[in-house]
């Protein structure tokens, strides 16, 4: 996919493989990393010297653990196709007026002020509500409901309102390699860790995994030695969040083949399936009609081409349903041990796979439970769920997306970058267990939905996929760039149950516009943090940073909140507490850590009557509306005109 779907070589290696390109002297290199040792030199003092540093390069030739490629420069491609419109306009909501001082009253030195209206530096009238249309989600749930968002610009429509711009056309094209003249030669020995970069995550190999033309970022050491080998995925224009990967379009379909096909209707009870093919499924149902009952699949082996088929068209999964393909499945078993080996996939529009009361495992990285694209359905009941492999959630969607509906069950992974839930659909899912052990909860990326209802999610982020630079969290909603999510607005709604975050903050949106709407939700924060809206380092091609903020709505009803919420500069809040919710916390504006140009309505704060904010430290806001109750409790609240709010 996308869990995430995509990762592309850091921008550090990006750049010293530009330097040593520019640099390179036409001569050729040998590099060694021994078998036993980590202290080989360069078989020829006369050779450039790349010690210490990382080079880049195309492989021409491999002769055991001998490798030679030519050198040169890895470059991001230009704007692909992917669909979506790039946001325009100015993020956040309507505003209202510019240093307009608070309507209703503010009173000094009581602990509560009801009825009062501040702004600063927008071009609406004071205490006017954000204009817009309430997001439609298209979770398969209700929409979120709340305040709306908008997106109205400022009069005169200055740059510093505009929303982060998307490249034309919405999503990244590829990377491309540009060669050099400079041949090396290097020994790939036993101390060199090698990893593979999926569409799906990245994942650990070795030379034997290694074939002509593709792209290697070496890491040299002392005495060139060789300390590790990146086997670059130069599909994908931008890198996914750890559990998912995704590639640029890779031209025609491929759904491999299959041990066995269904493609006339049918029922069939107690059969068992297997395969040990490469490419290939265990059972396919191909445009027909099938009721599978007490049914065993079983993918024991078999290696998958390519990732990119495997997530967007079902290659090498268990159980493939496709080409419009009706598929109702009852008590079944369906285990995959094989990489890129997905338990159910349903692919395709028109394909509506129905499974209920069966249990699916899966133990290999790039392998999610019940997987959807290409606008297929999968509608689900009370199954239970175990992937045990990075890159690999338990529901899962990829490039086309489609319509999942889940209705019980327990759904648990325990693979990094494996998310209970990654969406690039309409995704709804209620009364069922949701648990991530070693990943975050839940993703959204791009124009896509989660809708919960009465579900226990919780999530387990452990470290970071990419670099120390990004952010730890529950819940993320984002745009990967990669193509396989549209551009636009993201949703996410929770109604009853709980969501629980082990570490991290509890939501992280970047590089996307969304909605959020929580109601009647336990919350249970990991570090204190409920929210942060923020650029990113676009280290995995997530936007340019300085550029690539978020814009959300984030509506709370009936809820207990608390903890602290953060919007950079390059961003945008519309926060309402409505029906009766506390929140115990803060909400600050801070610097974007790039640098980039301020928008207008960083935080846009509105308490609904019957709603109370206690405050827990000193907050800086664009605007407050305020008709409920604050208790300062001795801290203050600074608008951006300078303005201070305080008991």
């Amino acid at each position: 996919m996308k869990l995430l779907k995509k990762i592309i070589a850091s921008a550090a290696a990006l750049a010293l493989a530009a330097s040593l390109s520019a640099c390179a002297s036409g001569g050729s290199t040998v590099l060694n990393g021994s078998a036993s040792s980590s202290s080989a030199a360069a078989s020829s003092s006369a050779q450039t010297d790349h010690s210490n540093s990382t080079v880049t390069g195309k492989v021409t030739a491999i002769s055991g653990t001998s490798v030679t490629m030519t050198l040169g420069e890895l470059s991001q491609g230009g704007p692909g196709g992917g669909g979506g419109t790039p946001p325009t306009g100015a993020p956040g909501g309507s505003g209202t007026a510019s240093g307009s001082t608070a309507s209703g009253s503010t009173a000094s030195g009581s602990a509560a002020s009801s009825g009062s209206t501040a702004s600063s530096g927008s071009t609406a009238s004071s205490g006017s509500a954000p204009a817009g249309t309430p997001p439609t989600g298209g979770g398969g749930g209700t929409p979120p409901t709340g305040t709306p968002g908008g997106s109205g610009a400022s009069s005169g429509g200055t740059a510093s309102g505009s929303a982060p711009q998307m490249p034309s056309g919405g999503m990244g094209g590829g990377s491309s390699f540009t060669a050099g003249t400079e041949s090396v030669t290097i020994t790939i020995g036993s101390d060199a860790a090698v990893t593979i970069e999926g569409t799906d995550g990245s994942t650990s190999g070795s030379v034997s995994d290694i074939a002509a033309d593709d792209i290697l970022t070496v890491e040299l050491g002392d005495n060139m030695t060789v300390k590790s080998v990146t086997v670059v995925n130069t599909d994908a224009a931008g890198g996914g969040m750890g559990g998912q990967g995704g590639g640029g379009a890779s031209g025609a379909v491929s759904n491999g083949t299959a041990a066995e096909t269904i493609s006339s209707d049918t029922a069939v009870s107690g059969t068992t399936y297997s395969s040990a093919g490469d490419d290939e499924n265990a059972l396919r149902v191909d445009g027909a009609t099938a009721t599978l009952t007490g049914i065993t699949v079983n993918k024991t082996s078999g290696s998958t081409s390519s990732q990119d088929n495997s997530n967007f068209y079902g290659d090498n999964a268990g159980l493939l349903a496709m080409d419009g393909a009706t598929v109702t499945i009852e008590n079944a078993t369906v285990n995959t041990s094989v990489s890129g080996g997905n338990g159910v996939f349903s692919y395709g529009e028109g394909t509506t796979v129905n499974i209920s009361d069966s249990t699916i495992t899966t133990t290999m990285d790039n392998s999610g439970g019940i997987q959807t694209a290409g606008g297929g359905t999968t509608n689900a009941a009370n199954l239970t769920v175990s992937t045990a492999g990075n890159s690999s959630a338990a529901i899962r969607s990829d490039r086309g997306g489609g319509t999942v509906n889940v209705d019980g069950g327990t759904y648990e992974t325990a693979g990094s970058g494996s998310p209970a839930i990654y969406s690039t659909a309409a995704i709804a899912v209620k009364n069922a267990t949701l648990t991530a052990t070693d990943s975050e909860a839940v993703v959204v990326e791009g124009k896509n939905s989660v809708a919960l209802t009465d579900c226990t999610v919780t999530g387990n982020m452990t470290g970071t996929y990419n670099d120390d630079s990004e952010n730890i969290h529950n819940i993320m909603i984002y745009q990967s760039m990669s193509g396989d999510a549209d551009v636009g607005e993201a949703s996410f709604s929770a109604t009853g149950g709980s969501i629980t975050a082990k570490s991290g903050d509890m939501f992280y949106v970047t590089n996307t516009d969304c909605a959020i709407t929580l109601e009647d939700v336990e919350m249970t924060l990991a570090n204190g943090t409920l929210l942060t809206v923020a650029g990113n380092s676009s280290s995995r091609g997530w936007g340019t940073a300085g550029q690539n903020g978020g814009k959300v709505v984030f509506t709370a009803k009936n809820m207990k909140l608390s903890g602290s919420v953060t919007v950079d500069t390059i961003s945008t809040l519309t926060f309402t507490l409505s029906g009766g919710t506390t929140f115990e916390g803060t909400v600050n504006i801070v610097e974007n850590a790039a640098g980039g140009a301020a928008v207008e309505n960083n935080a846009v704060v509105t308490v609904d009557a019957g709603c109370t904010w206690t405050l827990t430290g000193n907050c800086t806001l664009t605007s407050l509306t305020n008709n409920g109750t604050i208790n300062y409790n001795g801290y203050t609240i600074t608008l951006a005109d300078g303005t201070v709010f305080s008991a």
